[in-house]
């Protein structure tokens, strides 16, 4: 079954208690950590994420776009993670990253950036829970999908079911209603939609037609 993980980045910042209220509906959040380094943006830290635990059940999803994660696993596993994706062209130790997250107790995922070939992650690829796919370049929300993205996503899930592992594949980036049924078709499992959903009329029943879609 498809996972919706609307991106908090996308939510109105003057009220984030009440606006994680309007997606009680999906399965995950999905938290961009930027730093203004790895990409040209400044987001939040551990903070929001530990004050945000308690408001709701939704398995948290932090998604670190910055540079030397290494430096900080322990600090957004402590504050309430489940999953923790790392960028593949951020670290030099992927293999040792991964084992520390898992020992912090939270899932690992790496993602990559448009350009990344698939090739990074091939010897990785067992000792992951998910792989994050960029379809967009990171950094910004409301950018458009990158069509050759598709292609990318099913070449990722062949490689998955030859190694008959379970590991998730997720989607960021330009996701709208009009093209997720494309995402999911390439084998996408989880889907990331900010703008989409958090700009939508009502949340609620937005998760519900891309849950829709995805059937």
């Amino acid at each position: 079954m498809i996972k919706i993980a609307p991106s908090l980045l996308a939510s109105d910042f003057t009220r984030l208690a009440e606006e994680v209220k309007t997606i009680d509906n999906a399965d995950m959040l999905h938290l961009d950590i930027m730093d203004g380094h790895f990409v040209p943006n400044l987001t939040f830290g551990p903070g929001i994420i530990s004050a945000l635990r308690d408001k709701t059940d939704l398995v948290f999803d932090t998604h670190l776009m910055i540079s030397n994660p290494e430096d900080y696993i322990e600090e957004y596993a402590e504050a309430g993670s489940d999953y923790i994706t790392f960028h593949i062209e951020a670290t030099n130790h992927s293999h040792r990253l991964i084992q520390r997250i898992k020992e912090s107790g939270c899932k690992a995922g790496v993602s990559l950036n448009p350009g990344t070939s698939l090739k990074e992650i091939e010897l990785i690829l067992p000792d992951l829970d998910m792989v994050l796919i960029m379809s967009v370049n990171p950094g910004f929300g409301g950018q458009k999908y990158i069509p050759q993205i598709t292609e990318k996503i099913a070449r990722l899930n062949s490689m998955i079911e030859e190694l008959n592992n379970d590991v998730a594949i997720a989607v960021d980036g330009g996701i709208k209603l009009h093209n997720v049924s494309e995402v999911i078709e390439a084998g996408a499992d989880i889907i990331i939609a900010g703008s989409a959903i958090f700009g939508s009329e009502n949340p609620y029943e937005m998760i519900k037609k891309f849950r829709a879609a995805g059937e």
